[in-house]
């Protein structure tokens, strides 16, 4: 059964402030993570005299992390201030899916920069792709500390998807349980 959505929503956040504070801290928090992410990704190179110059640009999957560091950090910085506007606090479902795709958008990047991580670390020799950080080890280790970041930021985003989930479904009330058993006392 589907409740009055505009009353339960203003009262279910009225009834959490805690989590509407944590709600904000993981957001703002959320922001230097991913800045602090970009830069070290953006300013990442390093020049190898027998195999050139590497820089961020030269790798896809860095600059999708970064593009989609950047939407996270710009849309954190939308949600803190806009959780704090009464008008749209009551637009639950705005907030669930918006924080649904930005944390899946997060780890299908972290997942590509990992990746990248991996064939640096490792290689591939199938393919005759050498490991790289043993040439290019101050851009991997810069690379590491930016994935981390991101992972961290990932993790302020899951977070909020579970917190914004249950501010969204709470404004519904849960399914009647008389109306099952009548159901099954009908069918026998």
């Amino acid at each position: 059964m589907r409740g009055n959505v505009s009353d339960n929503s203003s009262s279910s956040i009225n009834r959490f402030p805690m989590l509407k504070l944590v709600d904000c801290f993981l957001r703002i928090s959320a922001i230097p993570l991913s800045i602090a992410a970009i830069w070290l990704t953006v300013t990442n190179q390093e020049d190898n005299s027998d195999y050139g110059k590497l820089k961020f640009s030269n790798l896809t999957g860095l600059k999708y992390m970064v593009c989609i560091s950047g939407i996270c950090a710009g849309y954190a910085f939308i949600a803190a201030v806009s959780s704090w506007l009464r008008f749209l606090v009551t637009k639950a479902w705005l907030f669930f899916i918006s924080d649904q795709i930005v944390a899946y958008l997060m780890v299908t990047s972290g997942a590509a920069v990992l990746e990248i991580l991996y064939l640096a670390y490792s290689g591939d020799q199938q393919v005759t792709w050498s490991e790289t950080c043993s040439t290019y080890g101050k851009f991997c280790s810069r690379i590491k500390i930016a994935f981390v970041l991101h992972a961290t930021a990932l993790g302020c985003f899951i977070i909020l998807a579970v917190i914004s989930a249950f501010r969204f479904f709470s404004m519904f009330d849960p399914p009647s349980v008389s109306s099952n058993k009548e159901e099954e006392e009908g069918r026998t």
